[in-house]
């Protein structure tokens, strides 16, 4: 089979379509047919080398896709064969055939159109993780989203408006700042301002509850300190490529917490536990709560520039790659 190979970690990273020897699904997973592949701010940072932690080279990149399943391993469930999912691979993605956990499979609603099933699993998977179970979001809180113009960002404005809370949504341009508002977001904050503080307490009349924050950086003691007694700073990712380093007198003062936010590591972790969220997810879904976007989409020779687009803030939403190797 064709597949995309990472020959050297880069910003741009050297990507080449390889032939390789097609997957084999061990126990519980599944062997998909991949139509279509969501990319990110992960994907960006782990291509250019700044990730925690770096695959062997060559290797396959691409973590979520949507595609149909072909096969399952020993244990699997038979009945999967044939259906059509949304799904995290991890690594592997990008290729005409991958495999995954079928636990890390979700069933792809009747109707939902590759540009959307490719680009929904993850950002709306971590996005309730974050708010539900690590956030204790209430109805008529307020929850700051930094990035919200980004793939989580977008995510946790929907799911937040879902969950009853008033959402403001940072951005760093009038694009991005329009991109929040037609996804719902009640308030906007320009951060490209350094007074967006002070702006913010004074439209919002006080701190918020929550902060979504996939952005780490300068911005990250900023949002903190807009936080009110008991606010709860949800530490997403470190999309500015920065890690911030937020004075423990503040939480202490605040009366406020830092949570970590690893949805990944949940999924892998307390797999009945994230069995019981994609089910909450796809519940929320089904009643018509959620209003994903769908993703532009692009051909495979474009994923150099897509995830260039991420390290210089050049992206809006999340982009979907077109698994159709040799397309223009």
């Amino acid at each position: 089979m064709k597949a995309l190979h990472c020959l050297s970690y880069g910003e741009p990273p050297e990507l080449t379509v390889a032939d390789i020897d097609e997957p084999l699904p061990g126990p519980g997973e599944a062997l998909i047919a991949v139509e279509a592949v969501g990319l990110g701010g992960f994907d960006a940072v782990l291509l250019g080398g700044r990730y925690q932690e770096r695959p062997s080279l060559p290797f396959v990149p691409g973590r979520e896709l949507t595609g149909r399943v072909l096969a399952v391993g020993e244990g699997g469930d038979p009945a999967m064969v044939g259906a059509r999912v949304a799904a995290i691979a991890f690594r592997g993605a990008l290729a005409e055939r991958t495999v995954a956990h079928l636990s890390h499979c979700l069933t792809v609603p009747a109707g939902m159109e590759a540009a959307v099933a490719a680009s929904f699993l993850t950002s709306y998977a971590t996005g309730l993780y974050a708010l539900e179970d690590c956030g204790r979001l209430a109805a008529g809180e307020t929850v700051l989203v930094l990035g919200g113009a980004g793939t989580v960002g977008a995510a946790a404005i929907d799911l937040a408006k879902a969950m009853g809370a008033r959402v403001v949504a940072a951005a760093s341009s009038p694009e991005k700042l329009e991109f929040c508002r037609a996804r719902g977001a009640d308030v906007l904050v320009d951060y490209a301002d350094p007074n967006w503080r002070k702006e913010l307490a004074g439209r919002i009349g006080g701190g918020v509850d929550v902060v979504l924050d996939p952005v780490g950086g300068a911005l990250s003691e900023a949002a903190f300190r807009s936080l009110a007694p008991r606010g709860r700073h949800l530490v997403v990712g470190f999309a500015s490529g920065e890690i911030p380093r937020i004075p423990l007198n503040l939480p202490l003062l605040k009366r406020a917490s830092i949570v970590g936010v690893d949805w990944g590591g949940f999924m892998q972790k307390e797999p009945d536990g994230n069995r019981d969220l994609m089910n909450r997810l796809r519940a929320l879904y089904d009643s018509g709560a959620l209003h994903p976007e769908p993703s532009s989409v692009h051909p495979v020779g474009a994923v150099a520039d897509l995830l260039m687009g991420f390290l210089e803030r050049r992206s809006v939403g999340k982009p979907v790659v077109r698994v159709e190797f040799g397309a223009s």
